[in-house]
């Protein structure tokens, strides 16, 4: 009886430890969801969400009848599929390359200049950014130094998308590449110096020992990020972009925050923001089962 009396004292104190965590996400998360009804009225800010006239589903009707639709649908899955295929090549690419380095110095040092960007922030990044490529930055200085002309990058809808995935798989892919890194650790020794005795090249043993080593954790990397399909980087996007590039770097989110809370039209925006949630969270259940499935990775 004490034994059962003592654990059950330990349960509250967890359970009293847990209270300003779970008091938090309830207020912070779970309070908020209640907004989602504007998505279904014709939202008055003076009369509020209990007494704004209720449409239905006309908010969603007319978000699919505009032209701007189309767009930022094709630009949010254009910005996050280059962002999930560079994340995914680059940082494999980048730990087999590191792997194969054998100074530990230099390897160390490598690792820690490209881990460095993950940590620093869009509006930092964002202004560092535009002073590079901005028509007197050091990227024209070169050019003219080459005998071209200067470039507005970020004022050219043809350029913005590829300097958008660009710019965020540079920030991204040091720290991306730790987890294959981690991987490649697990691998046996003994598999490379049984190799090496049977005479392999580096070539045959990165890619007959290192990459099917890796092959579990790319898979379920890869799955996982389906779940982030239309998350282009309302951060990243927001700091860079401009009127200019509208047209191929407006993105759902960014559409969003203009039309709802610069345009006050706050049921629409709330429809096409509860239509990305949906999809969003259909996306992350279909990538872990997949996960579990191809990779045998389960949270529960």
């Amino acid at each position: 009886m004490k034994k059962n009396g003592f654990r059950k004292g330990v349960t509250i104190h967890y359970w009293i430890m847990l209270l300003p965590a779970l008091l938090w996400m309830f207020f912070v998360n779970i309070v908020p969801m209640f907004g989602i009804t504007m998505a279904f009225q014709d939202f008055n800010p003076g009369k509020g969400i209990f007494k704004s006239e209720f449409v239905g589903l006309e908010n969603f009707i007319y978000m699919f009848e505009l032209s701007d639709t189309r767009e930022i649908l094709f630009n949010t899955l254009y910005i996050a599929i280059g962002k999930i295929i560079g994340n995914l090549v680059v940082p494999v690419t980048f730990a087999l390359i590191l792997n194969e380095v054998k100074n530990l110095v230099f390897k160390r040092s490598v690792q820690t200049i490209v881990y460095l960007p993950h940590f620093l922030s869009w509006v930092v990044l964002g202004g560092i950014l535009l002073d590079i490529f901005s028509y007197t930055g050091p990227i024209n200085h070169i050019l003219k130094s080459l005998g071209l002309s200067s470039i507005a990058f970020f004022q050219r809808d043809d350029l913005f998308r590829g300097l958008v995935i660009g710019s965020d798989i540079w920030k991204e892919f040091g720290f991306n590449a730790v987890v294959y890194l981690a991987a490649i650790t697990g691998i046996s020794p003994a598999l490379y110096e049984a190799a090496a005795i049977d005479g392999a090249s580096r070539w045959k043993r990165l890619t007959k020992i290192t990459l099917p080593g890796i092959k579990g954790v790319i898979v379920l990397m890869t799955v996982l990020s389906l779940g982030n399909i239309l998350n282009a980087g309302f951060d990243q996007i927001y700091n860079l972009y401009n009127p200019a590039v509208y047209s191929t770097g407006d993105i759902i989110d960014t559409w969003v925050y203009r039309v709802g809370i610069n345009n006050l039209q706050f049921s629409l925006a709330s429809a096409v923001g509860l239509l990305k949630s949906v999809v969003g969270f259909i996306m992350i259940t279909v990538s872990y089962s997949l996960a579990y499935k191809f990779a045998d990775y389960r949270i529960f």
